[in-house]
């Protein structure tokens, strides 16, 4: 990917063949499906998982996908969740969004602006929220942004992003809003809840970054506002949560991603992800491009089953961890693993190989002492 995560003109338009190509891929009467911060972050969080990012990249229904491949994972937030999210966004926005600038610190939240952020497509409607960013910042005036549309380029290919919030200081500063439904007990909400916060947030800082860099006196916030109920009412708290971390990592993890062209090219002619391809010719495809499995993504990815179970089969030591796997080097497979411990194969100079074989002389003494053997 280019340095476009951090300045530079907007991303450009997929070509028409690099667009023709992914509708193939995808079924010619499939609409794509749009990548979200969440997803995007996910897929940070993986950069090396070729396969998820030309499924992401061609707007692929992983889900539906994976259920074609026999391998379904029950996941998506569930309507309850997903209503009681709704409710809870409403309340924090209540009187045109001066409970949210109380939330933000301003004491008379009044008089602050909230244009108007419709057009046509998400291109008109990232158009829209780029120039009323600008017009903001040139006010110097509080102006809250209700679901913008910001665009940031992911391997070649622009991706849409809708935060729940962008708030203009009047010193040209620019904040993202989270909203989440999480509580927050005791001034504290789950760290795991808060992480994946912030991660998501993140990549709606880079978007930002990429308007703010084109706009004169503008800067972005690298902390974000969280907003949770507060213990286990419905009445909105909110948390600043620096995110200087997950900027760094999503940024460089960004960068490492393959492009979607360079991926394409090297898939076999007629491959095709369409959903009313005969099972044999999905599972082909889908084999095809290069996964790069680990147990994190199960709680990411649709496909993680499917995956795991490729994994599996080939002995791949991914499956037990990315931790695992740096510490193991080369050896990629349990066969490998298991004859570089016996003596069978190997560099005796190769740090993990010294490891694996002088561990495995410490457990037949084990065994030998306790009358295993």
């Amino acid at each position: 990917m280019s340095e476009s995560l951090d300045s530079g003109p907007p991303p450009p338009t997929p070509t028409t063949a690099l667009r023709q190509r992914l509708a193939e891929l995808r079924g010619p009467a499939v609409r794509p499906r749009p990548l979200d911060a969440r997803a995007l972050a996910a897929l940070a969080a993986n950069p090396g998982c070729k396969r998820r990012a030309l499924l992401d990249g061609a707007g692929v229904d992983k889900g539906a996908l994976a259920t074609a491949l026999h391998s379904p994972m029950a996941s998506g937030q569930s309507q309850f969740a997903f209503m009681r999210g709704n409710a809870f966004e409403a309340r924090v926005k209540s009187d045109g969004g001066a409970e949210l600038m109380r939330l933000l610190g301003v004491a008379e939240p009044t008089g602050f602006q909230v244009p108007d952020l419709a057009a046509a497509g998400p291109e008109g409607r990232a158009a829209r929220t780029a120039l009323a960013l600008r017009d903001a910042t040139a006010d110097a005036a509080w102006t809250l942004l209700d679901h913008p549309l910001l665009v940031l380029e992911v391997a070649g290919s622009p991706v849409y992003l809708e935060p729940d919030a962008v708030v203009v200081h009047p010193d040209g500063r620019w904040s993202v809003v989270e909203i989440k439904s999480f509580p927050m007990i005791d001034a504290s909400a789950d760290a795991a809840k808060v992480g994946a916060a912030a991660r998501q947030a993140a990549v709606y800082v880079l978007a930002l970054e990429r308007v703010a860099a084109r706009t004169e006196g503008a800067r972005v916030a690298e902390s974000v506002l969280l907003v949770c109920p507060k213990d286990f009412s419905n009445l909105p708290t909110a948390s600043v949560v620096d995110v200087r971390k997950q900027l760094a990592v999503t940024r460089r993890q960004l960068s490492r991603l393959t492009r979607i062209e360079e991926i394409t090219a090297a898939l076999p002619e007629g491959a095709t992800f369409d959903l009313e391809r005969p099972t044999e010719e999905l599972v082909a495809t889908v084999e095809s491009v290069p996964a790069a499995y680990a147990p994190d993504c199960l709680a990411a990815c649709e496909l993680a089953f499917h995956c795991r179970g490729s994994a599996r089969a080939e002995g791949a030591v991914t499956a037990l961890g990315r931790s695992l796997r740096g510490e193991l080097g080369g050896l990629a497979t349990g066969s490998a693993v298991l004859a570089a411990a016996r003596g069978q194969a190997g560099d005796p100079d190769d740090p993990a190989v010294a490891a694996l074989r002088r561990a495995a002389v410490l457990r037949a003494w084990a065994l030998e002492a306790a009358g295993c053997r």
